[in-house]
């Protein structure tokens, strides 16, 4: 009897969550594909409502189809905080479109290979977003520097959820097999709460998305011997411009203020530096905010802003890293 209204209490929550996730962004060019998602999700959990808790069964023919979409703008939300894909909007979109056209295909020639197709592409799709993140946090060229790292740790938390939902798949199926479903009310209502993993995460990560204003330049794989004089031009634009206090400052806009690629900034600053290009920036933030601290009776939020952090969860948390405590206790210790 419990499990029978979650579905309609997921939706609920989800519906909520992407008000919250567009009010967030109506400042900025929203993450179209997250914001997608969150709805097919919320359409998923009404549909598991309607068949398991209600015995609709003809949401059977349906929710296979929806379910194919949820990968797919999973991958194009991260896509649009990695890079601007050169390939026309057809041609991704086609491509994209593969796994719906298999799962129609299967819906009307082949019901029993449905389970074991929809398994494969929600593993196959977590693979190629792990792919994406190989980079690490500088992955996301596209994504504020502030919002970088949590937005890294987020995707990869949503890529393995995806594979979770693929496992929970293979359990039901088995278990419909084999114990005649005495297990799958148990097991869809853990699937329902996988999926508002991935929504609360990749609700996260669009959050902190923005759309760049033009396309970002193709990046050559740098030499080692440029290193040193990359980040010499890098820190020379940081100490003139002060670029860091930009809050909406990411790795292609860094890229194209500086005049080199942005793969061969990230190269160089992993290699000579052992830290990411997030980390690289906020130090200069952090930098800058220890100064005020000391010199100015301004108060810590102002100083945040300032220095070009807008949350004090990540300020604070970055402030940690650098200096080994809070704010607070900083300019008590230099006051």
């Amino acid at each position: 009897m419990i499990f029978i209204p979650l579905p309609f209490v997921a939706a609920l929550l989800l519906l909520i969550l992407f008000v919250v996730v567009l009010r967030r962004d109506e400042e900025a060019a929203p993450n179209l594909p997250f914001l997608a998602l969150i709805l097919l999700s919320a359409l998923q959990s009404v549909l598991s409502g309607l068949r398991w808790g209600y015995g609709v069964q003809a949401v059977g023919l349906v929710a296979p189809v929806t379910a194919a979409m949820v990968p797919p703008l999973a991958y194009a939300g991260v896509s649009r905080l990695v890079r601007t894909s050169r390939r026309p909007l057809a041609a991704r979109i086609g491509l994209h479109a593969l796994p719906v056209i298999l799962i129609l295909l299967l819906v009307a020639f082949w019901r029993d290979a449905i389970d074991m197709a929809l398994v494969l592409v929600f593993i196959g799709y977590a693979l190629a977003i792990l792919l994406l993140m190989r980079p690490g946090a500088d992955a996301l060229r596209l994504a504020p520097f502030e919002g970088a790292v949590p937005a890294y740790r987020a995707i990869i938390f949503a890529a393995a959820a995806l594979c979770l939902s693929a496992a929970v798949d293979i359990f039901v199926f088995l278990d419909l097999t084999s114990a005649h479903g005495e297990r799958a009310l148990a097991l869809i209502s853990v699937g329902n709460l996988a999926a508002l993993v991935i929504l609360g995460i990749a609700a996260a990560a669009a959050s902190r998305s923005r759309a760049p204003a033009e396309m970002a330049e193709a990046a050559p794989r740098p030499e080692s011997s440029e290193d040193k004089e990359t980040i010499a031009a890098v820190d020379a634009l940081m100490e003139a411009k002060k670029l860091y206090r930009d809050a909406n400052l990411n790795l292609d806009r860094l890229a194209r203020k500086a005049g080199i690629p942005a793969r061969q900034i990230s190269a160089a600053i992993n290699r000579a530096m052992d830290k990411n290009v997030s980390q690289y920036v906020n130090d200069y933030r952090i930098g800058e905010a220890c100064r005020l601290l000391s010199a100015t009776e301004k108060s810590v939020t102002e100083v945040m802003f300032e220095v070009g952090f807008q949350t004090k969860s990540n300020f604070n948390r970055e402030f940690r890293r650098v200096t080994d405590m809070t704010p607070v206790a900083w300019r008590q210790r230099r006051g």
